[in-house]
């Protein structure tokens, strides 16, 4: 039985967890950002067809506010009134996309144990556009990109960023966010700012979600840089919550990640 994203949130970041000396750790995000990005659906690059049909019905809902609309409800708490889904033929062809459902407000599980969220939505507003019953696959996020090479998913959306390395394996769409890169540190921390990532003889333990932006950009920047000394130890966590957790036990010294999930797990351990 999947765990609910508000139990693991709970059990994981809502215990009022304890650095060793017994005090809590209260977390913030850092005020400069480390990197922005474009989100888009990733599609297996030998289906010209099926790209076509979802870059097409992703503009004309970009055009047309419905993303926007689907962006301020998860971003700003606007709600809609959108009808998602609700009138799907019985016998409609259906259209699997592959996730992680642990990347608030993107994709998540709330009390129904239903996967909700940003992509979940913008995803069943291109299936109705295209007469499509959506199904959603919940997997580990390096497994999202074989899934759809494969066939065994239709498309990806997990808050994926477009990336050079991505480009040689899928086919990316439009556009339909915009991501920030954040750092999250314990109060009190050393690292001010970005830029003390790269200071000289800086080297710090960074912890990311495994294979997503945090964990590409940190690797190439700072822990395996083509000129000069590394300046950090890059640890990756299947989730965004156990880097979280890695943080406030001091296993790390901070967690790049999407400012949007950032806000989430920040708010939850500081309660």
């Amino acid at each position: 039985m999947k765990k609910l994203f508000a139990l693991m949130m709970v059990l994981v970041l809502g215990m009022s967890v304890m650095a060793g000396c017994g005090k809590k750790v209260t977390l913030k995000i850092l005020d400069t950002e480390y990197i922005t990005e474009e989100y888009a659906i990733a599609v297996a690059k030998n289906n010209e067809e099926l790209y076509n049909k979802i870059n097409t019905a992703l503009q004309e809902l970009i055009s047309d506010g419905t993303v926007k609309k689907v962006v301020d409800k998860y971003i700003s708490g606007v709600e809609h009134d959108l009808k998602l889904q609700e009138n799907v033929a019985k016998d409609a062809e259906v259209l699997t996309m592959a996730t992680n459902a642990a990347f608030p407000p993107y994709e998540y599980y709330d009390a129904d144990e239903k996967i909700i969220g940003i992509d979940a939505e913008v995803a069943a507003a291109i299936a109705d556009k295209l007469g499509m019953k959506l199904e959603i696959a919940d997997m580990e996020f390096d497994a999202i990109i074989p899934s759809v090479q494969s066939g065994k998913a239709d498309m990806g959306m997990a808050g994926m960023t477009v990336t050079e390395d991505r480009l040689l394996e899928v086919d990316f769409t439009v556009s339909y966010a915009t991501g920030v890169q954040v750092i999250i540190v314990p109060e009190g921390s050393k690292i001010k700012s970005v830029d003390d990532l790269f200071a000289d003889g800086a080297f710090h333990k960074i912890g990311v979600q495994e294979a997503t932006t945090g964990d590409l950009y940190s690797t190439w920047d700072l822990e395996d840089p083509e000129e000069g000394a590394s300046k950090a130890e890059v640890l990756r966590y299947k989730k965004g919550a156990d880097a979280i957790q890695a943080l406030v036990t001091g296993k790390v010294d901070c967690v790049i990640i999407d400012s949007e999930p950032a806000k989430a797990f920040v708010v939850q351990n500081n309660k």
